[in-house]
């Protein structure tokens, strides 16, 4: 019997899988196995992710429920239902952080010399003084202390700002000056107690360091206990009743009318203003906070009962981020992997000689990012360079590659530069490089209408003696050099000329709207490669009924579009066997009727993060791999620009497999996605323990050691022997 794999019961919920990874994420934060300070860390990361999913994907379905909007998801669920279990969900998530963190992590920092100072009455007399002066010297002049009365309406709270509000009560008046005229005079007996607040400055450090015991532990105390200690000074005509934390989370999604805008650069700066006052959608608090002080916060911010969260411990735990950077343990942190140089490509070398060779991969974090850096740098001073084209998403603060290209346009290079100003929550950044190139001389695009630009690519086109060379770099990742050191991404450098034919044509789309009649290599969203994805799982399948070799291995960060899981299902049916490795959404689930068990999904959590998208088909014993910038997301394949490339070199194809290959044997971060929704840890039994990340580290240490070997015995001396005649 045929099965209808577009019902609803085949599907989860996108929004309760990515909480679902977040558990995933914090399970690495629980591991006893791993280092003390990389469990801050991760824990550190599932605060900040849970920040993002509020901000975007909780705001979202506030917004369809505000509106009325019924309609249901692929699990078949509605903007409430999915509210209401992704409430519960998040709510229970957060009780799992925080017990993860008193019960298990500050009893090991303490264990180990470090101790947080978790309220300013636990500090010591000198300590006192010390804060005290800390708190005089420099927090006191940087605070704004906001009373609410009549004359002063409640203030704006800024979108994850860390506040502290307090109950007040005005002091007995005195015989005159500037309080006597201030206020109204009220009889002692009638207390009446009023709302002030005070916002964490976030240009202090939040960990304040201590001086260290006498047996040498060292104690640190955050500065919002700091900042309530000293309260008194900030309201001198009060007296303090009570003083609590509290953090809220607004809507930060923008919503911006591109047809409308005249100028984008402007109007998202005008809309990055409005992120910060958006709409309340959750309110976290100190648990135990005084029952009046919250009524007041709760009215005045618009929160609902089951929007706020009761938390035991310090809000904003993002702060344990700043707390690995602290000197004297780095025995409780892994040891530092330096990336290795590029195989066979000399440091300094003329990067245009090399890929003219031959076509160079890059592995990032593993390999250095070097490579992609001089590829503009020798493009920019290269006098047979005549134009650079390039796409930037995501880069670093103080980017090489910003100032490489600003530096071709003052050596007088055509540069025409797409820089996404939609990438969210780098829109500010981006706009300040946006103008940086601009007055450099570049060309600045932002792109096309209603639609992101996330590829990756860079074309350099060269004048030779052969005539003109197209040189391309295409990549899964950004062109960010300090994320190039976190995130596990592949690169691909070619001349290939028919991928150089592409190159151009892609620039020419986002530049001038020309839509292209074919490509040679390239598939590009959103026309074209969401139905190259579906001809490559079918063409799977059908070999798979003529009992051909038929096998699918993907790697990706996510999976949701319906079409390509429905496609998956029906590949599965018919005997496909089908690896997925995606490491956080995946709304496909596993033992699903009629696949037969051919599909299976792993998660690998681990110390970098996995973002490079990879994809294998075995076809029929003539396989084919690719890679892009795309996830097997609706919004990737059907609302941004993005480039999946084939990789046809018979010696890098064996290398992007082998990456596959290594993922799919790991057996210590890698989590298996059960039929019931949940995810467990490979079964170890009769297996050797085996982590795919620290397997690349060890294979690029030992590759370049075996390089350096070569060439150094290359370079031994050997004399010549000469025999004179006689």
């Amino acid at each position: 019997m045929k099965v209808d794999y577009s019902k609803s019961e085949y599907y989860y919920n996108r929004e309760l899988s990515w909480v679902a990874f977040n558990h995933r994420i914090l399970g690495e934060a629980r591991d006893k196995t791993i280092p003390l300070f990389e469990r801050l860390k991760f824990l550190s990361i599932t605060a900040s992710n849970l920040d993002e999913f509020f901000m975007v994907r909780v705001a979202s379905l506030k917004d369809m429920v505000n509106a009325e909007y019924t309609k249901k998801d692929i699990a078949g669920m509605t903007p409430i239902e999915q509210l209401e279990a992704v409430n519960q969900a998040t709510h229970e998530l957060v009780n799992m952080q925080y017990s993860t963190y008193n019960r298990s992590l500050l009893p090991l920092l303490s264990q180990n010399g470090l101790k947080i100072i978790e309220k300013h009455e636990e500090l010591e007399e000198a300590d006192k003084q010390f804060v005290d002066r800390y708190f005089q010297d420099n927090v006191y002049p940087v605070l704004t202390p906001m009373a609410v009365d009549s004359s002063r309406p409640f203030p704006l709270i800024r979108n994850k700002s860390l506040n502290l509000g307090a109950l007040v009560s005005r002091k007995e008046e005195g015989k005159g000056g500037l309080k006597k005229h201030l206020f109204h005079k009220k009889s002692n007996a009638n207390k009446e107690l009023e709302f002030a607040t005070v916002q964490v400055p976030s240009v202090i450090p939040r960990i304040v360091q201590l001086p260290e015991d006498k047996d040498g532990t060292k104690r640190v105390i955050l500065l919002e206990q700091i900042i309530e200690r000293n309260m008194d000074k900030l309201f001198l005509n009060y007296n303090i009743e009570c003083v609590y934390p509290f953090r809220i989370m607004r809507n930060a999604d923008l919503s911006i009318e591109e047809d409308d805008a005249a100028d984008l650069l402007k109007e998202i700066e005008k809309q990055l203003k409005k992120r910060q006052w958006g709409q309340a959608i959750r309110l976290e608090v100190e648990d135990g906070i005084d029952k009046k002080l919250l009524a007041i916060i709760q009215k005045e911010l618009e929160i609902e009962e089951k929007d706020i969260y009761d938390i035991q411990g310090p809000l904003d735990l993002t702060f344990l981020m700043k707390m690995y950077g602290l000197e004297g343990f780095e025995h409780l942190k892994n040891k530092p992997y330096t990336p290795q140089p590029v195989a066979n490509l000399a440091q300094g070398a003329n990067i245009f000689e090399e890929i003219s060779k031959r076509d160079i991969l890059l592995h990032h974090p593993y390999e250095v990012f070097t490579p992609v850096v001089d590829f503009i740098k020798q493009a920019s001073r290269d006098p047979q360079v005549l134009a650079i084209k390039q796409t930037l998403y995501r880069v670093s603060g103080n980017s090489p590659i910003i100032a490489a290209l600003a530096q071709a346009a003052e050596n007088g290079k055509q540069v025409t530069v797409l820089v996404e100003l939609k990438a969210r929550f780098d829109e500010e950044n981006n706009i300040v490089w946006a103008k940086k190139l601009e007055q450099a001389g570049c060309h600045v695009i932002y792109g096309l209408v209603g639609l992101k630009t996330h590829c990756k690519i860079t074309l350099v086109v060269r004048k030779e003696e052969e005539g003109i060379r197209r040189y391309v770099h295409l990549g899964t990742g950004n062109y960010n050099d300090q994320t190039a050191k976190l995130y596990t991404d592949l690169g691909l450098l070619t001349c290939n000329e028919a991928i150089g034919e592409d190159a151009t044509a892609v620039f020419n789309m986002l530049s001038g709207y020309s839509e292209p009649l074919g490509w040679n290599h390239l598939a590009v969203a959103p026309i074209w490669l969401k139905e190259k994805f579906l001809y490559l799982i079918n063409r799977e399948k059908e070999n798979a009924k003529q009992n051909r070799p038929a096998r699918i291995v993907a790697k990706m960060n996510s999976l949701c579009d319906p079409d390509v899981i429905k496609a998956l299902y029906e590949a599965a049916a018919a005997g496909v066997k089908i690896e997925l490795i995606v490491r956080g959404i995946c709304c496909l689930k596993t033992g699903v009727e009629g696949t037969n068990d051919n599909i299976s999904v792993r998660s690998i959590v681990g110390n970098f993060l996995e973002h490079a998208r990879i994809f294998y088909f075995e076809n029929a014993g003539k396989s084919e791999l690719y890679m892009g910038s795309a996830d097997w997301m609706p919004r990737n394949l059907e609302r941004r620009v993005e480039i999946l490339f084939p990789i046809l070199n018979p010696e890098l194809q064996e290398k992007v497999w082998h990456v596959l290959d290594v993922q799919l044997r790991d057996t210590m971060k890698a989590q298996i996605l059960q039929p019931d929704g949940t995810y467990d840890k490979v079964d170890r039994r009769g297996k050797d323990q085996y982590i795919a990340q620290e397997e690349f580290c060890k294979e690029y240490v030992q590759a370049v050691a075996a390089q350096e070997k070569e060439e150094k015995q290359s370079r031994t001396f050997i004399p010549e022997t000469h025999i004179e005649s006689v």
